[in-house]
């Protein structure tokens, strides 16, 4: 059976538009749009897609590539890996979600969200722990591309409270000393231990489980004398709060 005909028989069952999405997998405003549609006008649109040539049909074989391994890719993602891997930046993002969306729905590709279980984390003292991520996103500007920012945010683990500073270009280390020392500022005081990614910026080489620092931030922690523990990069999670 269709999707298209599913959203119909969800609805007459008295289904939300947001719990047909998430039976079926697509967005809601997919189920919105095709709630709308006739048979016969369904069928005009489904025929359109089939014939309609796209900004991006040429990078369909790869998208379908990264779909098929990444069940759980969302447009956005697959919007900055255009960017970053094949340096497409003449599309919008919302056009590459329909893109995704038209590419999930012909080629049988649900979004499936990968599980795993959670146990609650400890409560930790006062004053006892802060733990830092690092990311990056592209933001749209005023000329309309786009510029790639990098930000570095800590959350006191006891309180949750967080601070978050904004770079526009890769963090040094110098700028990670500063933005450690605005966050104690903004905090109130330093941790007895730091909790990290295994990011490039700190953690240089891995061999059989030792962690070598950079040695600029070895100093300066040495000189703070908080303890630093990484977390593994492939299990984030296993950090807790960010």
């Amino acid at each position: 059976m269709s999707i298209y005909n599913e959203v119909h028989r969800l609805r007459r069952n008295g289904f939300s538009n947001s719990a047909i999405a998430r039976k079926l997998k697509i967005s809601r405003n997919r189920v919105i749009e095709y709630g709308k549609m006739s048979p016969d006008e369904f069928y005009l649109f489904s025929i359109s897609l089939q014939n309609r040539s796209k900004k991006l049909d040429p990078f369909r074989e790869e998208i379908l590539k990264w779909l098929k391994e990444h069940p759980d890719l969302t447009g956005a993602q697959v919007f900055d890996w255009l960017a970053e891997r094949l340096d497409v930046s003449f599309v919008a993002e919302g056009t590459v979600r329909s893109y995704v969306n038209d590419l999930r729905e012909a080629y049988h590709i649900p979004k499936i969200l990968s599980e795993r279980e959670f146990s609650a984390v400890p409560e930790l003292p006062l004053g006892q722990q802060i733990q830092v991520d690092f990311g990056q996103k592209r933001m749209p500007t005023s000329d309309g591309t786009y510029k790639r920012l990098y930000f570095i945010g800590f959350i006191l683990a006891s309180s949750r409270y967080k601070y978050v500073e904004w770079l526009d270009r890769p963090f040094q280390t110098t700028d990670l000393i500063r933005m450690h020392e605005n966050a104690f500022r903004y905090f109130g005081g330093m941790t007895i231990e730091m909790v990290y990614d295994q990011d490039r910026l700190l953690a240089v080489s891995e061999n059989a489980g030792d962690l070598i620092m950079t040695a600029e931030f070895t100093r300066y922690q040495q000189t703070r004398k908080f303890k630093v523990y990484l977390c593994r990069k492939s299990d984030p999670e296993s950090k807790g709060y960010v």
